[in-house]
């Protein structure tokens, strides 16, 4: 029975008071708690890619949202339906929902595309095109 209950390795295995906070529930570096979500940003020569990690969320629990140069992500993750404690010796897998938004200052965002496959959403965020200026001399009067 205790050996599905994970452990950790380390070198010296002392007892670390302040770890307890690091586990408090709805916190980041909580095992298995999902406050928030991983996201990778590649930049090409005319587009970024951005790529975001939704473990255990189907496409319809996933929002993605425009507005006045800020793209917001949304995501929703459910419980299992069930009794509350039903016989759990550990629940480590979280539920609720999250969000995270970017500046889309320099992108083109009626260019942005979407895809989700297998919990990781994609999207391709084409960039701004830059306007150079001529470069002229000025007459000094």
């Amino acid at each position: 029975m205790f050996e599905l209950i994970p452990f950790s390795h380390g070198g010296l295995s002392l007892y670390d008071p302040f770890r307890l906070f690091d586990d408090w529930p709805g916190r980041e570096g909580a095992a298995g708690r999902l406050s928030s979500f991983r996201t990778d940003i590649r930049e090409e020569e005319d587009r970024y890619i951005l790529k975001a990690d939704l473990p255990g969320c189907s496409r319809q629990d996933v929002e993605v949202t425009v507005e006045n140069d800020r793209l917001t992500i949304s995501a929703r993750r459910s419980e299992e339906s069930g009794e509350e404690n039903g016989g759990y010796l550990r629940r480590e897998r979280s539920w609720g929902s999250f969000c995270r938004s970017f500046d889309l200052s320099a992108v083109d965002a009626d260019r942005i595309c979407a895809a989700y496959s297998d919990g990781v959403l994609t999207l391709t965020l084409p960039k701004k095109e830059q306007r150079r200026t001529a470069s002229r001399k000025l007459e000094i009067q």
